[in-house]
């Protein structure tokens, strides 16, 4: 099954009752493009953008509208290189965000599919806050085939983060993946928790190359773009994870965090499957939800 096609299946051609581009269909798009959690202001300026180049083009055919509003989706989205960068030994990759979203599950399905290109993975369980969390990370990584570092429930998550650092520099593992707790965006002290992880990486190892990656759930709504501002601007992010594509929710929030705050979307969950985390195309994206 090919990128997002089963995001396909369960989305609504926006253009089943187009007759003609106008004020009319341009209302309904608006709204439309709401609904589907782009926000308010991406959703006006997508439909003015395609207002403009409908009149500057002269855009009749519903397939060159659909086309326009398609490449307009695109560029939003399109803020920044959507590869993960793992040029070093080791690379180290932060996963946050609120509980339940998938992050476990994420690092699960990533670190299989780094051992399967031939690349040494270990995991940190410094999400010593939730309890079981820890065995939660150990099944993934039994099932991916990576190495594990864990402490006890309530360990600190920065020694359990310095432990991993050092045993990925004694065996040169490549890729550290690192779990946190839920981090509730309005927790002050959970932040704050949040920025020390990311010095201890700075101190332990400098220049590894480095990626803080977002884990969205695609039911989250107009609260995922709080969410990205204030994991910004505790952790600086690379990029984005978007779980969950395979329910009904189409994740267009992403595109509202991408034009606001220029943060990638790198990897969506299109399932339950080791397979089913696979790199963000956003072309493909856009054709699914539109």
């Amino acid at each position: 099954m090919g990128f997002f096609d089963k995001l396909k299946k369960i989305t609504t051609n926006l253009f089943s009752s187009f007759t003609e581009a106008d004020e009319a269909f341009f209302e309904e798009l608006e709204e439309t493009l709401i609904l589907a959690d782009l926000g308010m202001d991406t959703a006006l300026e997508a439909v003015e953008k395609l207002r403009a180049r409908v009149r500057k083009e002269k855009l009749r055919d519903q397939e060159e509208v659909r086309a326009a509003l398609r490449d307009i989706l695109v560029e939003e989205i399109s803020v920044e290189d959507t590869a993960l960068d793992l040029s070093t030994t080791p690379s180290v990759v932060l996963f946050i965000g609120v509980n339940g979203v998938g992050k476990t599950t994420s690092i699960g399905k990533l670190g299989y599919q780094l051992r399967k290109q031939g690349k040494r993975v270990l995991f940190c369980a410094a999400d010593t806050f939730r309890a079981a969390a820890a065995d939660q990370l150990e099944i993934w990584s039994e099932r991916a085939g990576c190495e594990l570092v864990r402490q006890h429930e309530g360990a600190d998550p920065g020694a359990v983060l310095f432990d991993a650092l050092q045993a990925a520099k004694a065996r040169n593992v490549d890729v550290v993946l690192c779990d946190t707790a839920g981090r509730l965006h309005n927790k002050a002290n959970l932040m704050a928790e949040l920025s020390k992880l990311s010095k201890i990486i700075d101190r332990e190892c400098p220049g590894a190359a480095r990626e803080t990656l977002l884990v969205l759930d695609a039911t989250t709504g107009q609260n995922g773009l709080i969410q990205a501002k204030q994991f910004q601007e505790a952790a600086g992010l690379t990029g984005i994870v978007l779980t969950k594509l395979d329910g009904t929710a189409k994740g267009g929030i992403v595109i509202a965090i991408a034009r606001e705050l220029g943060v990638p979307v790198k990897l969506a969950g299109v399932g339950e499957g080791l397979e089913d985390l696979r790199p963000f195309d956003a072309r493909s994206y856009v054709e699914a939800i539109i």
